[in-house]
């Protein structure tokens, strides 16, 4: 496996067993640097490799495997400008191309879900099931960067579910909020990418330049790890 860093090639060594991924597929999540963009290669090393052998141990795929800080929807085929329903419609016109960006574990549940609260009829733009994490994952899509807005939105959501649809055996539903900009610092002070039941990632409709994103990556791995080291060290 053409990839120096010993923490990375253990990560893709761990999917390509709970994901039963063939040499092309695998060859592909390189390329696309998906260890680079899940949420725990942004741990320090020590926590990165307990919990790739938790996964190991226990058989049991991680949250932070499968979230991922960005994500390439290239595939949907979408002009320069375009509405969110027209991306939700994209979305599931080319469903198993999207499955594909997202991961195998993922299995479509429904579009628009409803969400009665208080007489209001609120509109989940998609909800998804991991078979993984054995959990519902619901998803909003957005124009434009995160808004401390959406965390309380999605919340709503969440307890709706977790109230309503959630059966037994399965674990508390996991929110994705998608945006078509990303935002960092807003999304660090909400805390929205650690322990929250909340993920909040950028999706790419074209693809971008592998070096440039490359650097974007490494800089927030690096940011995100002190981040965490000085938490830490407050906690001490």
């Amino acid at each position: 496996m053409s990839v120096s860093n010993a923490l990375a090639r253990q990560f893709y060594m761990e999917m390509c067993r709970i994901e039963h991924w063939s040499t092309r597929t695998l060859d592909e999540k390189i390329d696309a640097q998906l260890f680079e963009r899940t949420a725990i290669s942004r741990k320090p090393d020590e926590v990165i490799k307990a919990e790739l052998e938790k996964s190991k141990e226990k058989n049991e795929i991680q949250p932070d495997m499968v979230f991922r800080s960005s994500y390439f929807l290239d595939m949907l085929g979408l002009p320069d400008v375009f509405s969110e329903s027209e991306l939700e419609t994209a979305i599931l016109n080319q469903i198993q191309l999207f499955l594909k960006e997202f991961g195998s574990d993922f299995a479509f549940v429904d579009r628009q879900k409803r969400i009665p609260v208080d007489g209001v009829d609120y509109k989940l733009d998609l909800l998804f099931y991991h078979r993984g994490l054995k959990r519902l994952v619901a998803i909003d899509l957005k124009l434009g960067k995160f808004k401390p807005a959406y965390e309380g939105q999605m919340l709503l959501y969440l307890r709706y579910l977790n109230r309503h649809d959630r059966r037994d055996g399965e674990g508390s539903p996991i929110g994705l909020i998608l945006c078509s900009e990303g935002n960092t610092e807003h999304i660090e002070y909400l805390m929205l990418d650690e322990d929250s039941p909340i993920k909040v990632a950028q999706y790419y409709t074209k693809l971008p330049d592998k070096k440039l994103l490359s650097e974007k990556l490494q800089r927030a791995i690096a940011v995100a790890k002190e981040h965490y080291r000085l938490n830490e060290s407050q906690e001490e």
